[in-house]
């Protein structure tokens, strides 16, 4: 593969807070991205920024009586030792609120301006003005009754009991977030971004490999939507923290056009104090066709979350070709992060903060390796099991990685003075070969950030290992002097496969890799092809192990001092929806699981819906054919059911713990939603839902069907 330069940034996360557990995700992904990059001979220069602006910033600052500037520098420490704790490594590390970013935002917003025909376009906007605090209110600063189920205290863009989505104005006695005064409907001129001049820019953008096909697919379906794509709002009304809008007095750029020219105000100030680059660097990089030396690609890749798809596959490419800027090559885009199957809860202690998990002495590569074994190019969302996560980095890691050199350093450092053998019998020298092929694809694996193909193979030939280690009995050898040299041999090979493991693991566990490369077998690993030869003719030093076991009393603590903490805690400013954006806390947001298993433990009765919605509804009963335990779920039970005319159908369900010898339930009869669509889990294909009732755990109970009732009959 060519080598490339990559300018690569994460979605930044917003000033409002620390990090917690889902905003990581997506910021682990880039760096185990990046490094991989680098190891397979890029050059990538990575760089982020606390996105700052905003009404929420504005008001935060304002309560605990600081200047905004003041409040997001002390939020900006916190975000860089949690950073750097976590072994996300940037190249620079900035802010939003920067000259820089100043800078490249009138730049763009000029450019658009001034084009023949101009993208930017002005008219009236009539909105919620806030008489106390003298201020045009963002829909979520309004609360007020739902016009379409009754439902009090709901915000101005959708209800969170019904689900229905509208305008503020629609709000049933309407009152301000900020001051509890009754807003009144004024009028303001807007600016907006005429995002329908650049459809056909778009189009051809989004036929090239710039994104997952679903991701691809779901900006499209904005595309085609009915109307076109629509003006974009970029302006809102003094007070705001922000940048002003120039010539327009009194307007400043809403924070969604000032966030991702962040990326490029980072990487602008990155390449002035590099003096490898300097500051001619970054307008040719930026310079849209422009290559490196000797036509070496240069490449921009954007990691983010799912739900910032449409800012950062439609506005934000059209902002950089309106201004004649290069333009995206990649977004990589991951889904939603839950917790033991459930959206993040304050009351059950799972809203983890990313400094709650280390100061529980857990150490910050452990959450970076369950990420990597299940993380994909596809935006699909991630449950924190955390039993699984307590499973699988001691069987994984400590039980078949560093399992291998604890069973054999030991004998080569009594033995040997620490000296490896000098070259391997042909046997041992064909199984290395074999690993090293094995592994060979973990590197494309990496690139297109399909990290759990790269960690499913770690584990085949760190198996392979152990069988080695097991079948040879180093621990038997080393009792028969007159066999000395095959017990050399067999441990070299052990850390040769050791060796090797540790090279495609470092991407996503560096601080533990790298320690044991340097501390233990003297070397770095600088590449790839490091791997390629065995280690031989080389001192090593003392094996100490720097991978402990998690103790489940320090997930038990994290849990605790995640209740303790956040219950005690101020409630946060009002933050905008998913569906309104920010830069990073919404694209490392969390939501409850969509999976087909999914139950609930509501008792309150749902809104009413007609015999149409109800008739949409495909129910039906099969046949279990089927029915077990689910590897590394414990909520989970597999169904193979008969569903007559419609065939075999697969379905996981959440009932495990109701249902403890699931070979019972082989023969029996059950209810389905049959037309539900397919939901893709770690596990396999989930092809509807299985209908149960009761309040959850182990109080769930599954309907039952009376004799006569035959698989594949509809439930009328």
């Amino acid at each position: 593969m060519t080598a490339r330069e990559i300018f690569v940034t994460h979605a930044l996360p917003y000033a409002n807070g620390p990090l917690h557990i889902g905003h990581l995700l997506g910021y682990i992904q880039t760096d185990i991205w990046v490094r991989a990059r680098r190891m397979a001979g890029d050059t990538v220069h990575f760089v982020a920024a606390d996105d700052v602006h905003g009404t929420p910033i504005m008001l935060a600052a304002e309560k605990v009586g600081k200047s905004p500037e003041e409040f997001i520098k002390e939020i900006e420490i916190g975000h860089r030792a949690d950073f750097k704790d976590f072994g996300v490594d940037h190249d620079y590390y900035y802010t939003t609120h920067s000259p820089e970013n100043k800078e490249l935002a009138e730049l763009i917003y000029t450019r658009l301006r001034d084009a023949t025909p101009s993208h930017i376009a002005t008219r009236s906007v009539r909105q919620f003005y806030d008489p106390l605090k003298q201020m045009f209110l963002p829909d979520r600063y309004i609360k007020g009754t739902c016009p379409n189920c009754g439902t009090p205290d709901q915000y101005g863009d959708n209800c969170e009991n019904c689900g229905a989505t509208y305008s503020p104005t629609d709000l049933i006695d309407p009152k301000s977030v900020v001051s509890g005064a009754t807003p009144e409907l004024r009028d303001s001129e807007h600016y907006f971004f005429k995002l329908g001049d650049f459809t056909d820019f778009l189009r051809t953008w989004l036929s090239g490999d710039v994104a997952h096909s679903s991701v691809k697919a779901k900006l499209k379906e904005w595309l085609d939507a009915d109307g076109g794509l629509r003006d974009w709002d970029i302006s809102r009304d003094a007070p705001y923290f922000g940048f002003p809008i120039p010539d327009a007095p009194g307007k400043f750029f809403y924070v969604w056009l000032d966030a991702p020219v962040g990326y490029l105000a980072a990487f602008k100030k990155y390449c002035a104090s590099d003096p490898k680059l300097g500051p001619a660097y970054f307008d040719e990089f930026m310079t849209p066709g422009s290559t490196g030396p000797n036509g070496i690609p240069r490449e921009m890749h954007h990691f983010i979350g799912k739900d910032i798809v449409n800012f950062h596959g439609l506005f934000w490419p059209a902002m950089l070709n309106g201004a004649k800027l290069r333009e995206p090559d990649a977004l990589h885009v991951n889904g939603y992060l839950t917790v033991n199957g459930e959206k993040m809860s304050k009351s059950r202690g799972t809203f983890i903060q990313a400094r709650t998990y280390l100061d529980a002495g857990l150490n910050p590569d452990y959450l970076r390796y369950y990420f990597a074994t299940m993380l994909s190019a596809a935006p699909t969302d991630i449950d924190l099991d955390l039993k699984a996560f307590e499973e699988r980095v001691n069987s994984h890691l400590v039980g078949k990685w560093v399992n291998i050199a604890s069973r054999t350093a030991g004998f080569i450092t009594k033995f040997f003075d620490g000296e490896l053998s000098t070259e391997l019998p042909k046997r041992e020298s064909l199984a290395y070969a074999a690993a090293v092929a094995k592994l060979s694809p973990c590197r494309d694996h990496y690139a297109s950030c399909d990290f759990s193909s790269v960690t499913r193979l770690i584990v085949e030939v760190a198996d392979e290992a152990n069988a080695y280690v097991a079948t040879n009995a180093p621990w038997q050898l080393a009792k028969d002097e007159s066999r000395r040299g095959d017990l050399q041999v067999v441990c070299t090979m052990a850390l040769d496969y050791f060796a090797l493991l540790s090279v495609y693991l470092f991407p996503i566990i560096p601080s533990t890799s790298l320690l044991i490369a340097a501390n233990f077998l003297g070397i770095y690993f600088y590449a790839f092809s490091n791997a390629d030869t065995p280690l031989l003719a080389r001192k090593i030093r003392p094996f100490s192990n720097r991978f402990e076991r998690i103790d489940p009393k320090q997930i038990e603590t994290m849990i605790e001092n995640s209740k303790d903490s956040l219950q005690s805690a101020a409630p946060p400013s009002p933050q905008p929806s998913p569906a309104s954006g920010r830069g990073g806390s919404v694209s490392a947001a969390v939501a409850s699981s969509v999976s087909p298993a999914a139950t609930t433990n509501s008792t309150a009765r749902a809104p009413t819906i007609s015999i149409d919605d109800f008739a949409k509804l495909d129910l039906r009963i099969a046949t279990v054919l089927q029915c077990g335990f689910v590897d590394g779920s414990d909520k989970l039970l597999r169904f193979e059911l008969d569903a007559g005319e419609l065939g075999k159908r697969q379905i996981f369900s959440g009932i495990r713990a109701a249902y403890q010898e699931p070979e019972k339930l082989v023969g029996r009869k059950v209810v389905f939603i049959a037309n539900l669509a397919p939901r893709k889990m770690r596990f396999g294909v989930s092809e509807g839902m299985i209908l149960s009732s009761g309040s959850g755990g182990d109080q769930l109970f599954l309907l039952d069907v009376d004799d006569g009732a035959t698989a594949g009959m509809p439930v009328k």
